[in-house]
């Protein structure tokens, strides 16, 4: 699970009566003071600490750098909007915590049709119509002709987005990921804060304008093939982008790609 584009996390076997997660302390960088029991080694004089150190009572968790919430859209039972949809599940903040939670979810490859996953940074709703997303876009693969989704795809997806290995650090793109069970096919999403947004309508021509226009889609670009490649796709093969409120306008997700990679 350590490999290129996914976040590495170690696993140990679930002790008897196992501690609270919400009583360990943090060590974001897995590091510690501690002296006492064994140690995988050091790093910069102090010991570093894992799981392994006390198997019976896991004594650090870490800490991932934004804490998530994972979201769930059931299927439709009649006339009903969005919202009432649209559910909160939990949120979590560390590597333990979302094994924790992934462990004790239905699988997506068991979800009904119409049913989403939704993984979004906490405080950032699913929507187009949330201030943080509403001048951004996703991009999106759909996998056709499958009855349900890959779990192991799903898991990868959001090993990246919490391992913040799809963007650059400075990038503050990535809002979430998705997947979406339909009938017939199955499909996932990258959604992100921007959509490289050309300069408004009567705004003049610059070098500035055009850097920056430029500069956001070949950013966009670089997140999608991070995308491409955590769903290890084949090169034919092309990942699309969309703005989200070219998709509000057509009152659908599937508004014309802009790019693609």
């Amino acid at each position: 699970m350590a490999t290129e584009g996914q976040t590495s996390a170690t696993t140990a076997s679930a002790p008897a009566d196992p501690v609270p997660l919400d009583t360990l302390p943090i060590s974001p960088n897995g590091v510690s003071d501690a002296t006492n029991g064994s140690s995988n080694g050091t790093h910069g004089g102090e010991k570093i600490v894992t799981v392994f150190d006390d198997p019976a009572n896991f004594n650090v968790k870490h800490a991932l750098q934004n804490a998530w919430t994972l979201w769930f859209t059931k299927p439709p039972s009649g006339k009903q909007d969005w919202n009432e949809l649209l559910k909160e599940v939990i949120s979590f903040d560390s590597v333990e915590e979302f094994w924790g939670i992934y462990n004790n979810i239905t699988p997506a490859s068991e979800l009904a049709q119409k049913s989403d996953y939704h993984l979004f940074k906490k405080g950032v709703r699913p929507e187009w119509e949330d201030p943080q997303n509403k001048h951004g876009g996703r991009w999106a693969y759909t996998f056709k002709g499958g009855k349900s989704a890959n779990d192991d795809t799903w898991l990868h997806i959001m090993l990246a987005a919490i391992g913040e290995t799809l963007e650059d650090e400075n990038d503050n793109e990535v809002m979430g990921v998705v997947v979406n069970i339909r009938k017939g096919f199955w499909r996932v999403g990258l959604w992100t804060r921007t959509a490289g947004q050309p300069p408004k309508k009567g705004t003049p021509a610059s070098s500035d304008t055009d850097l920056a226009k430029a500069d956001g889609k070949n950013r966009l670009e670089r997140i999608g093939k991070r995308f491409k490649s955590v769903l290890q796709l084949p090169e034919a093969e092309q990942v699309e982008f969309s703005g989200h409120a070219d998709s509000a306008h057509q009152g659908s997700s599937r508004a014309k790609a802009k790019f693609s990679v």
